[in-house]
Formats: structure tokens, sequence, C-alpha cells
């Protein structure tokens, strides 16, 4: 695609204002899909919550999760008492580079979003995933999709990629690692093609 902007995604770009933005802007939406149009149920939330506000310094949390539609992520971070508005401690996301990377616009608002851009089938060497490695380094959070791509089949978990677990593996210090299941979402991929294809 040729797009990187990894400027972008630094916090310090413009003092962190349009990150900002960003984030209140998404968080305000995933809030309204998830706690005002839908009935939401999490369970073990509190673990979630402890381990992004306040797990040991220095220390990264993964989180991985199955993929059930283009809209898991950020709806996923809009259930009630999660800090979706906060982008300070907010995910980075490994996101796909064909579908969130497609021009400069589409590129600079998901770099302010904490993304990064995987290109599928490029292996676990690619330049980005030395990204989000750093990430790691620095005791963030990532989230990862390790199925690798979106699947609605009522069916166990299919096949991981192993790009998460070399992140793990070549992590400086060892991340917490929490796995995620959720279900749901794939009516919301429904309705974004609905209003995509219109």
């Amino acid at each position: 695609m040729g797009w990187k902007m990894e400027w972008a995604g630094r916090e310090k770009h413009m003092g962190g204002i349009p990150r900002k933005m960003v984030f209140l802007a998404v968080g305000a939406f995933a809030k309204a899909a998830a706690t005002l149009l839908n009935t939401t149920s999490v369970h073990n939330a509190h673990t979630l919550i402890r381990l992004v506000r306040s797990r040991p310094p220095g220390v990264p949390l993964v989180t991985v999760s199955n993929h059930m539609s283009t809209l898991d992520d950020p709806l996923i971070w809009g259930f009630k008492g999660f800090p979706s508005l906060d982008a300070k401690l907010a995910r980075w996301v490994l996101a796909a580079e064909d579908i969130c990377f497609k021009n400069p616009l589409l590129t600079y608002f998901f770099r302010l979003g904490k993304c990064i851009p995987i290109t599928r089938g490029a292996g676990i060497y690619q330049e980005h995933m030395n990204e989000a490695l750093q990430c790691l380094n620095n005791g963030a959070w990532l989230h990862t999709f390790p199925e690798g791509k979106v699947s609605q089949e009522d069916a166990p978990i299919r096949r991981l990629k192993w790009g998460t677990a070399s992140l793990i593996v070549r992590a400086h210090v060892t991340p917490i690692v929490l796995p995620m299941v959720h279900c749901g979402f794939e009516q919301y991929l429904a309705v974004s093609n609905y209003i995509m294809n219109r």
C-alpha cells in the first residue's frame, strides 16, 4: 500500500490532541453501540479493567480474541465501566493493511487510533511486527486477533496464526496474556455492510 505514517501514531504528535479527539469520538460511538443501542453482558470485566488501569509498571499486556466482524475493535471496548475514551489507556491493535490503510486519510485516522498495519501473509518478521514488539517493550497493551481474519462460524476458534506468540516470546518482559471470547458482533457486520453498500 505504501502508506506508513508512523509519526501519526506517536503520542506527542501535535501534542496528542488529534489522538484524544479520535478516541473521544470512537469511544463515544463504541459506548453508544454497546450500552444504548444493545444489551451487553460481560463476564470478568474487572480483570481486564484492572490490567488496563493498574498492572505493574513496565509489564506489557497482550489480549487476544476471536474476530467476528470488522467492527469488533472498537466495539468490544464500549462496555460499561471500561475507559474507552482514554487514549493513554487504550490498546495498540494489529490491523489489516488492505482494509484500514487504503489511502492517506484512513491511514492517518487509524494511526491516530493506535493501529499498526499488518500485511496478511507477509510473515512474523514483517516491518510492522517490530513496531508491535516495540510497543510491548515499552510496557504497552496490545490487542490481536490471532485467527487472522473474520470468522462467523458457530464452531471452535480456528487454527491461530503464530505472530502473536512470536511477539510474546520476543518481548523483553514477558507480557501478561489475557484471552477473550465475544459473540454477537456478526450482527454489526450485517448492518455495516448494508450501510456501506447503499
